[in-house]
């Protein structure tokens, strides 16, 4: 009688497998038209909080949608302008940037010299080549500058998401088959979203105001673009902030030299010490329940499938795959993997156990009385 089941449940395993593969491939063929969604989807979330605040000051819902989507449409296009500018001038003085890099090697291949190691300025240039600074931000900017291009779309879909918001919860409640079950995960889904992107756009806004001032005090160019990227790659985990240091610090030892190198990547790691490890936490709490190993592989994920707006959004979209799991009882086992409260998990049911357990025993007892 078992056997028969055994190919049933394989079969099942593999059905799920090649549904999910067929899904992901997907989503990737049309990722074009899904990423203005998802980040517009994420926005609106963003953006929910600030219209219910201007309401309750008796400001019409239409008006502080209009000043709230013309305040983003300008910060986009500062951002574009200040992303744009400092390229083009970065371009313009690479070939000046070379030679302050071979005059900064010079006592290096001096040295290595003495001791009979021959190393030509070319290789030096090919291996340190100041267009690495240009080209890592410019990579890792198109994507999202890709995606800006779609504003007009975006900012309609904010709109209409924003005009919706107050009936969703009427809708969620006739169509769902359990609504209190659902609209109770769906209400801390984005209280959770909600509280994690906002802080960590304040901490990423900080943490962007620091690198910005502190460059200017050191003298680096373009400490505007840098307090840019430090801005958005903060919102990227665990490599987001190393990746946004490695061209500012190549910049500032090609321009200043190595002690302003060391003094550059000094600020950003102060600045990471202190906004990532001791100011987020305090205001975020435990986070959204992601185990660290996790965050990191849905940050490759995540950017493989949706590109740097991926990544930008993998934390939130990870959380939103690990809700779903654990309204199902099929997926709740891979929704403990990617948690990482398990211990506490693993006390609690213990805990209830015990108490049933007391329960069962306190109830035999009484009935034998």
């Amino acid at each position: 009688m078992t056997r028969p089941n055994a190919p049933s449940a394989a079969y099942r395993g593999f059905a799920v497998m090649a549904f999910v593969v067929i899904i992901l491939a997907g989503i990737k063929a049309a990722s074009p038209i899904v990423v203005p969604f998802v980040l517009s989807s994420f926005l609106a979330v963003i953006c929910n909080p600030a219209i219910g605040l201007m309401t309750k000051f008796r400001v019409p819902k239409w008006l502080a949608v209009i000043l709230l989507m013309g305040f983003i449409v300008l910060m986009g296009l500062w951002l574009a302008s200040v992303v744009g500018s400092s390229v083009n001038e970065f371009s313009k003085q690479l070939p000046q940037y070379r030679v302050q890099l071979v005059e900064q090697f010079a006592w290096i291949l001096n040295k290595l010299h003495s001791f009979n190691i021959q190393i030509s300025k070319d290789q030096v240039l090919a291996y340190f080549d100041p267009g690495m600074a240009l080209s890592m931000t410019t990579n890792m900017l198109s994507g999202v500058g890709n995606v800006m291009a779609n504003l007009f779309l975006i900012i309609l879909t904010i709109v209409f998401m924003l005009f919706e918001a107050q009936s969703l919860p009427k809708k969620l409640h006739l169509a769902l088959d359990d609504p209190d079950m659902r609209l109770k995960q769906i209400d801390r889904f984005l209280q959770s979203v909600n509280q994690y992107m906002v802080i960590k756009t304040l901490v990423s806004l900080a943490t962007g105001v620091i690198v910005g001032v502190g460059l200017t005090i050191i003298g680096v160019d373009y400490a505007m673009l840098w307090a840019v990227i430090a801005f958005l790659f903060n919102y990227i985990p665990n490599i987001g902030s190393i990746i946004a240091a490695i061209p500012a610090v190549l910049l500032a030892f090609i321009q200043l030299g190595p002690a302003a190198a060391g003094g550059t990547a000094l600020l950003y790691v102060g600045a990471n010490m202190v906004m990532g490890n001791m100011i987020e936490p305090k205001f975020m709490g435990r986070g959204l329940g992601l185990s660290t190993l996790v965050v990191f592989l849905s940050l490759i994920f995540w950017g493989w499938l949706l590109g740097s707006v991926g990544m930008l959004l993998s934390v939130p979209l990870t959380m939103v795959v690990k809700i779903a799991l654990e309204s199902s009882k099929s997926g709740n086992w891979l929704a403990i993997l990617l948690s990482d409260d398990v211990e506490d998990k693993f006390v609690a049911s213990n805990t209830e156990n015990s108490s049933s357990d007391g329960d069962e025993a306190d109830t035999s007892t009484t009935e034998s009385k």
